[in-house]
């Protein structure tokens, strides 16, 4: 355990916060801030007075889909969660355990060859694990494209889309399911359509790009990425977690960040920490010189009983984006990642060098104290379970005591936990000995 504390189930916020009473917006929630071990206690809409001119917000655009599908193994009723769509065109899913108030819990996933039956006629195979680490999520395939929208079979789907193709976090060389290397296997090594590292990739790049790939079409009715797209939108609702009151729409769970992207792709759980954010409060940044440099992460479904590291996922980061934080920096002002999401989008599009670089495609980077972070100076982000390996990443950039002392400064005061809940603002210690390299020179 990363910080040992309990979280009591009434701290689980079970409603957004325009939801707890008239007159409320998004913003109306707790910012708690922290700088090493000094800690404060603000509203949400103090943010604009807690940073500077100069100071640069890195923010998610990506959208949250409707990812909960009903479905059905012979007469027993499953919930499968569409994760993460792979380059040949099949989707890593979770299948969950229907309860009675409208939830799930864990299920036992598998075996190979299961086939679950969708809305529409539209069916949907396991194949196999995503990874050896377990087989909570598997590639499936989904078949039946008339039912499931597209009125095509057999389309074969393109790569990943982005200005690069797939390319990797820097001195890794990981790259897109789908492609030759993405295949090998070996004790421990994730399954057909994972990324995985390549070698013989520089520590700074040049960037790692592959042809795109198109997957074979399947006994003829394999259902494109744009016809399983178009099954969430019809029969898709958002993710729902037990500690949640009720059923939300899909509106609730987007950003005030969130663009429609090119090929409809989007994120399993929304970016949540970017959610207390309203027009009104981005226009006040904007008004006190701070800016913004959108990325983009299609975040996966997470692990909510075990807590597993992130699996690979979909990331952009624009040159326009490379610019604006590499001059930020040289400006003396602070990188603050809205979410752990911007936290990993950016730091695998961040050399040794410190210099952010345009990169597009799929990441397995995990950021923990040992890797540290290269070019983020502060979070914004929800408060996490203990047991949450984003707990790690927190490290990085704050420090293990820094996280403690927050966290029990976040019991004491009551914040609300999880995507509906409070947010935390780590910020760098103020001070003549708060250099930027006791984190930042990994």
């Amino acid at each position: 355990m990363t910080v040992a504390v309990r979280v009591p189930e009434e701290l689980s916020a079970r409603v957004p916060a325009e939801q707890r009473g008239p007159g409320l917006d998004r913003d109306a929630v707790r910012l708690l801030v922290s700088r090493g071990t000094e800690v404060s206690h603000h509203a949400f809409a103090e943010l604009p007075r807690l940073l500077r001119a100069g100071d640069l917000l890195v923010v998610n655009t990506s959208p949250t889909l409707a990812a909960a599908v009903d479905g059905w193994i012979g007469h027993a009723r499953v919930v499968v969660h569409f994760s993460t769509r792979g380059d040949d065109g099949r989707w890593a899913v979770e299948l969950r355990e229907p309860d009675e108030k409208g939830t799930t819990s864990a299920r036992t996933g598998g075996p190979a060859g299961v086939e679950v039956r969708l809305p529409g006629d539209a069916r949907l195979t396991l194949e196999e694990p995503l990874s050896a680490r377990g087989e909570r999520l598997w590639w499936a395939r989904v078949s039946g494209a008339e039912q499931a929208g597209t009125g095509r079979p057999g389309i074969g789907v393109a790569g990943p889309g982005g200005p690069s193709g797939q390319v990797s976090e820097p001195g890794t060389g990981v790259v897109g399911p789908g492609t030759p290397e993405a295949a090998a296997s070996g004790p421990g090594a994730p399954g057909p359509g994972v990324p995985r590292p390549v070698a013989g990739a520089g520590a700074l790049g040049p960037e790692v790009s592959r042809p795109r790939v198109s997957a074979p079409a399947t006994s003829g009715s394999s259902v494109s990425g744009a016809g399983v797209l178009a099954l969430l939108r019809e029969h898709g609702r958002p993710i729902r977690y037990s500690y949640t009151e009720r059923d939300q729409p899909l509106s609730v769970y987007q950003t005030v960040f969130s663009l429609p992207t090119e090929d409809g792709a989007g994120s399993a759980e929304m970016p949540s920490a970017a959610r207390p954010f309203t027009a009104r409060l981005v226009a006040e940044l904007v008004s006190r010189g701070v800016q913004f440099a959108p990325i983009t992460l299609h975040t996966g479904v997470a692990s909510a009983e075990v807590h597993e590291a992130p699996y690979p996922e979909r990331f952009a980061v624009s040159e326009v984006s490379a610019r604006l934080i590499n001059a930020a920096r040289a400006g003396g002002g602070r990188v603050i990642a809205v979410g752990t999401t911007a936290v990993r989008a950016v730091e695998s599009a961040t050399g040794v060098d410190g210099v952010v670089r345009a990169r597009a495609g799929w990441t397995d980077l995990v950021v923990t104290p040992e890797r540290g972070v290269r070019v983020v100076d502060g979070l914004l982000t929800g408060l996490h379970e203990p047991e949450a390996s984003h707990l790690l990443m927190l490290e990085a950039v704050a420090g293990r005591a820094a996280v403690g002392r927050s966290y029990e400064e976040a019991l004491r005061g009551l914040y609300l936990w999880h995507e509906f809940g409070d947010v935390h603002l780590i910020l760098p210690e103020e001070g003549p000995h708060a250099l930027r390299c006791s984190r930042n020179c990994g």
